[in-house]
């Protein structure tokens, strides 16, 4: 995995398709890289020793390039910034895009699905809207709870292991639902919704994939200080132990609910004002994490160094 973009100047006699090729397999960069001259000492320093034998033969020349992608339109924008990260430099590739659009996407769609089938509470109960989304709230459920399943499968958190455990919950929450639809709600015919509604103790089975959505939340409300994200992380657990205790009443728990839902949509639109690199965080580490061991131990001693 290469940490930034760097041509070499090779021999007159290297053949011109050599060079052409050098070009073609940068396509996974940006369009357009400007390296400092000053990188060069950076580069060298990162590479492990095991290298030392390659760049004798060869002298490196750090110096701008502008290099399209096979296939890759020109009008296409992507962030040409080098970042310094904690394991070296780094960019913003066309497939980190991609990864943080589909991310966001999920967060929307789980967001649009929840406050459409949350607003069941709220309308009237005669009118024709109520009977549409009532009719469809198993599948508002299941396409909200796949969409917070990639988020969650997409999202950048340097602690593997907290990662891990959000999956966790998420997948330990669908085997609950599916568990209540089939085992409970279908054979009453109800909907999910209805029957954990009518049956508290229900949360049980359904309650982890929210405790996921809710350390989603948090994790955004602590990296980037959103006061929306910071107020969910209390609001939904709130709700689900309230709901399950029976300590709260109805009309509390509609307050809450109504709130879940107003800063849900502003959680997820905000999402997109953000810059796409805030979402990938320090990608060096990520890539650090990548390395087999050896090669981790042998950048930390040129680092330290």
């Amino acid at each position: 995995m290469a940490l930034l973009l760097y041509s070499t100047t090779t021999p007159n006699n290297n053949p011109p398709n050599l060079r052409r090729s050098n070009c073609r397999l940068a396509s996974s960069f940006p369009k357009s890289v400007i390296i400092p001259p000053n990188y060069t000492r950076t580069v060298h320093s990162l590479l492990p020793s095991h290298h030392s034998s390659t760049t004798t033969r060869a002298s490196f020349r750090l110096r701008p390039i502008t290099c399209k992608a096979l296939g890759e339109s020109s009008n296409t924008p992507i962030d040409q910034t080098v970042y310094q990260g904690t394991y070296g430099p780094w960019t913003v590739d066309p497939s980190d895009v991609r990864e943080v659009i589909l991310y966001r996407s999920g967060l929307v769609t789980a967001a649009t699905t929840f406050v459409v089938a949350a607003s069941v509470a709220f309308l009237p109960g005669n009118i024709f809207l109520r009977d549409v989304i009532e009719q469809d709230l198993d599948l508002l459920y299941g396409i909200g709870a796949g969409a917070l399943g990639l988020s969650l499968f997409l999202i950048h958190i340097y602690v593997t292991e907290i990662k891990r455990t959000l999956q966790a919950l998420w997948a330990v929450g669908v085997v609950g639902s599916l568990m209540t639809y089939f085992g409970f709600a279908q054979p009453l015919g109800e909907s999910l919704s209805e029957y954990v509604v009518s049956n508290p103790t229900a949360v049980w089975l359904v309650g982890p994939l929210f405790a996921a959505l809710t350390g989603l939340v948090f994790k955004e409300g602590l990296c980037y200080g959103k006061l929306e994200a910071g107020i969910l992380t209390f609001i939904i657990p709130t709700l689900l132990l309230g709901h399950l205790t029976g300590l709260m009443d109805d009309g509390v728990k509609l307050s809450l609910l109504g709130v879940w839902m107003a800063l849900f949509v502003v959680f997820a639109g905000r999402k997109f004002t953000q810059p796409v690199k805030d979402d990938i965080g320090d990608k060096s580490v990520f890539m650090f994490n990548a390395l087999p061991e050896q090669e981790k131990k042998a950048l930390l001693k040129k680092l330290e160094s």
